[in-house]
């Protein structure tokens, strides 16, 4: 008869359970797991020095959050998110933002707002140097803040979710020229409007940012989708060219 388990090892499962989760989560924050990536349960359990039973455990509280899923006999996956999907993750994000701004404009301090000026600036050093990682985390970081700020807990929570998940799609955004300096510019405009502490004014700042994030976010999958047809079209004209320069054998 299988021994009863104890309250501590249920704490350490758990614990241990959430170490996994947080490391998968970071893998895929700095670009080291994309969309359709398989999990590696023995090298997550190798590498964390634990044993696979908090690993498996993982995996179902991910696949819960949406971030991975299951496929029976075959394994675990990082998730692909779909382009409907993508739109409505940028729409709740566009409300939970919106909320957000509309309850921090009328209670911010000076104090936060030279925080966050700070943090942009940050923001905008790495962008400069071309530290690519170090962006999208200052940049998540600034977000998170002003939701945070904003002062409900249970928005923050959902709001922390649908970030979780759009992770997988994030980088979308900033791989078209010109793109990072727009989400600047849009990032002063939010802040502009909090120094002014007009509800209205800012929350339409912040979501008019999400909304043209999305827009980018388009324009950079049109673009990938579009770049191998455009090298296949190129490679056949190379041919053509090859064949006409070389003339009948």
């Amino acid at each position: 008869m299988p021994r009863p388990t104890t309250s501590l090892e249920l704490l350490r499962s758990v614990t241990l359970s959430g170490l996994v989760q947080e490391e998968i989560l970071r893998r895929i924050k700095t670009g080291e797991l994309e969309a359709g990536m398989k999990l590696n349960e023995m090298d997550l359990a190798d590498h964390l020095k634990i044993s696979r039973s908090p690993v498996r455990e993982a995996f179902r509280a991910l696949e819960e959050a949406g971030l991975v899923w299951l496929e029976k006999n075959r394994g675990v996956y990082i998730r692909e998110i779909s382009d409907d999907e993508a739109a409505e993750l940028y729409e709740v994000r566009a409300g939970l933002d919106e909320m957000a701004g509309r309850r921090l404009a009328s209670k911010i301090t000076d104090t936060q707002l030279q925080e966050l000026h700070a943090m942009l600036d940050q923001l905008e050093a790495s962008s400069i140097h071309g530290e690519l990682n170090n962006y999208f985390t200052l940049n998540i970081a600034f977000h998170d803040r002003l939701v945070e700020l904003s002062g409900n807990a249970t928005m923050l929570g959902l709001y922390r979710q649908t970030i979780n998940r759009m992770h997988l799609l994030r980088r979308r955004g900033f791989s078209i020229a010109g793109s990072s300096q727009a989400s600047h510019t849009e990032h002063r405009l939010i802040l502009d409007a909090l120094a002014s502490r007009d509800p209205e004014a800012v929350a339409t700042a912040m979501r008019q940012h999400v909304q043209a994030g999305f827009q980018r976010a388009i324009a950079a999958h049109s673009a990938e989708d579009a770049a191998p047809a455009a090298a296949a079209g190129d490679a056949a004209g190379k041919t053509a060219r090859a064949t006409v320069a070389e003339g009948p054998h």
